[in-house]
């Protein structure tokens, strides 16, 4: 094979991989998943590196940094791929301000929070809101209605769960009661008792489908084989709720999910009944973000939140998920492509992905 064939044969094979998309887009949000190398330089970079833009025969992708250099690249003195990138550094300053959220008595303000990471009130509030999906606010409402919850479960009174919550009257938090559990605290913590939820059960072409609306909004959208077991599924979630079935109007609903199912395209706009922990949320909000065609791998979800070490957790929050397709887990895979575990199958998961790729 002559040169001009190979550098043919190797930028083929550059253009062909995923990747290389990704550094013709300078696309930060892909710093730290892998780094590419330049044959003629004899440096390797971040995806979002500002240099010129190499030829792809010259490029090489690598994993980590240490494949990189053990190829016998060394940094790239422009973007710095050894030391900690800006997105690692908003990503840390993130975490930070999370940790002091949770470990607050009571809700900080904002201008304390930048001041205790070292930004501007302006520049953490969008670099926060960013990085988690949510503003600082959301997030510590979120994490008190976390506290609330498990005050709660363990059997504590309805004042020591609002107070050790980090309320500083019982009047604010019965403003906010609903909306953090879906229901009043003394339902909720009777596992649903006197709550109402209207479900319905369809057929689509993966299988039986149940949508369920509590007064907040969806609340489960589950898939399966079996549509008795889909209604266990739905009692054991709400054990102590009134689940009234087989009514037209939800029916018509169970309609509108079906053919977003069918036909990706058309979009899902339904107000949401979202209940989860902080971590949760953070995670369903990015695969909210994911648009449909694409998919993003675990580690990126878990960048993206702040919490590049979280994977593990990432993937959980995806198996928690009792709302498919509203929030999408199956457009999250292996850092490889291929499919991983799905809580409603891995068949499903390749349907719903191959439908929105050709939507």
């Amino acid at each position: 094979m002559n040169a001009s064939a190979q550098a043919e044969q190797l930028a083929a094979a550059t253009v062909a991989d995923p990747r290389w998309a990704q550094v013709q887009a300078r696309d930060a949000k892909a710093d730290g998943s892998f780094y590419y190398s330049v044959r003629t330089t004899g440096v390797y970079c971040r995806p979002s590196c500002a240099a010129r833009a190499a030829r792809p025969e010259n490029v090489r992708f690598h994993s980590t940094r240490a494949e990189a250099e053990a190829a016998g690249f060394r940094p790239c003195k422009r973007c710095k791929p050894d030391q900690p990138s800006l997105t690692e550094q908003y990503a840390a300053k993130v975490t930070e301000a999370c940790r002091l959220i949770e470990a607050a008595e009571t809700l900080p303000s904002l201008a304390w929070l930048a001041e205790q990471v070292g930004v501007s009130s302006y520049h953490f509030h969008r670099v926060f809101k960013t990085v988690t999906g949510l503003t600082p606010r959301e997030y510590a409402v979120a994490h008190r209605a976390q506290r609330v919850r498990a005050g709660l479960a363990r059997g504590g009174s309805v004042t020591e769960v609002i107070y050790d919550a980090g309320y500083n009257s019982g009047g604010r938090f019965y403003e906010e009661s609903t909306a953090l559990l879906g229901m009043t605290p003394s339902r909720y913590r009777a596992g649903g008792r006197d709550a109402r939820i209207h479900f319905a059960i369809g057929q689509c072409s993966l299988g039986a489908i149940l949508v369920a609306q509590s007064e907040r909004g969806v609340c489960a959208i589950l898939l399966g084989d079996d549509p008795e077991r889909l209604a266990r599924d739905l009692q054991d979630q709400f054990p102590r709720a009134e689940l009234i079935g087989d009514d037209a109007g939800y029916a018509d609903l169970v309609a509108q999910v079906v053919g977003f199912v069918e036909a990706p395209a058309l979009g899902l706009d339904l107000p949401l009944d979202v209940r989860g922990t902080a971590f949760q949320q953070r995670v369903w909000q990015a695969l909210r973000d994911i648009p449909p065609g694409r998919t993003a791998s675990y580690a990126e979800i878990a960048a993206r939140i702040g919490s590049p070490n979280a994977v593990r957790a990432v993937a959980g929050a995806c198996a928690a998920n009792a709302l498919a397709v509203a929030i999408p887990c199956h457009r999250v895979v292996r850092s490889d492509g291929s499919l991983s575990g799905y809580r409603w199958g891995v068949e499903r998961k390749r349907s719903l992905l191959e439908r929105e790729s050709q939507s």
